[in-house]
């Protein structure tokens, strides 16, 4: 009885054994951006995308395990030469992701060397077209040729090609050398223009200023000379003014005879205290004694009047 038992848990066991190993031969789960490609009996039979799934134990098998991300290749420097017949080294870089997993695992033995031998090739057929100075100048352009002729090739081996990239464009020793004295000497030519632009708007500034300041002296000397004129004639205005006013004065008052003797005798004193100033005595002697007895006559009347007044 005790062996009976034995032998049925042993098949029990054996049975759970073999349930365990066909579920996992059978369950399949697969990752996010991966896809598995599935044979039955060594023959294609479908592609696994993510999730779980069951296969058939024994007579399914997984073939590959695909990843659908996108790659990156950096390729080594490929000696290429261009139309001129100068050799420059080029690495590139392909992007690219695998749209068909099928064709990815089918289509080619080796798909990246493919891809890396297709992508030198391609490189060469481009670059033999053009010169070194198109080649420096033309790396956009290159890119679109590449990636074109490239993703056409490839979409046989199950691969999309999003871009393709030159990384480094190095000519021989010589031509660099030759290019950076050539960058040098357009560094210099550009600084000596802007040193000389520099130099005329200095220039401008300076005579802009002198000229300006010249302007100012100017018109303040202008200003200068109208205020005095315009004093001197002030004054003179003044002059005749007070003389105009003295002699209409003078008239309002009706003088007689002996004060415009005396003011005329004052007048020829003046004359005479000049040392510069020549008097010229009239030929009518009359005319002399005739003023002379005036003046008598009025400093007479003087004493007269002091004399009452004391």
């Amino acid at each position: 009885m005790f062996l009976v038992n034995i032998g049925s848990i042993v098949i029990i066991v054996i049975i759970l054994l073999l349930v365990v190993i066909v579920g996992s031969q059978s369950l399949k789960i697969v990752s996010q951006s991966n896809s598995y490609i599935i044979e039955n009996m060594g023959k294609f039979k479908k592609i696994l995308g993510p999730g779980p799934h069951f296969i058939i134990p024994f007579f399914d098998r997984v073939r590959s395990k695909i990843s659908i991300k996108e790659r990156v290749c950096d390729f080594a420097p490929q000696p290429v030469i261009t139309k001129d017949n100068v050799t420059i080294q080029i690495d590139s870089v392909v992007y690219f992701f695998v749209s068909d997993p099928k064709l990815y695992t089918y289509g080619i033995q080796n798909p990246l060397s493919a891809v890396e031998n297709l992508t030198a090739t391609t490189l060469r057929n481009i670059i033999g077209e053009l010169d070194l100075d198109q080649t420096l100048t033309s790396r956009d352009v290159i890119n679109s040729k590449m990636r074109a002729i490239i993703d056409e090739a490839t979409d046989a081996w199950g691969i999309k090609v999003t871009r393709v990239e030159l990384k480094n464009i190095i000519p021989p020793r010589s031509i660099q050398e030759a290019m950076e004295k050539q960058m040098k000497a357009e560094r210099e030519r550009r600084e000596s223009i802007l040193k000389a632009e520099g130099e005329k708007r200095s220039t401008i500034l300076v005579a802009e200023g002198e000229k300006e300041s010249a302007i100012l002296r100017a018109e303040a000397k202008k200003a200068a000379i109208i205020a005095e004129a315009e004093g001197k004639a002030a004054a003179i205005a003044a002059t005749y003014k007070a003389q105009a006013d003295g002699i209409r004065a003078i008239r309002e008052a009706q003088p007689d005879q002996a004060y415009v003797a005396l003011k005329g005798l004052e007048a020829l004193e003046k004359l005479g205290s000049s040392e510069s100033t020549k008097l010229i005595i009239p030929s009518n002697l009359q005319d002399v004694a005739t003023i002379t007895s005036t003046i008598m006559e009025v400093a007479k009347t003087d004493k007269k009047n002091d004399k009452k007044t004391n």
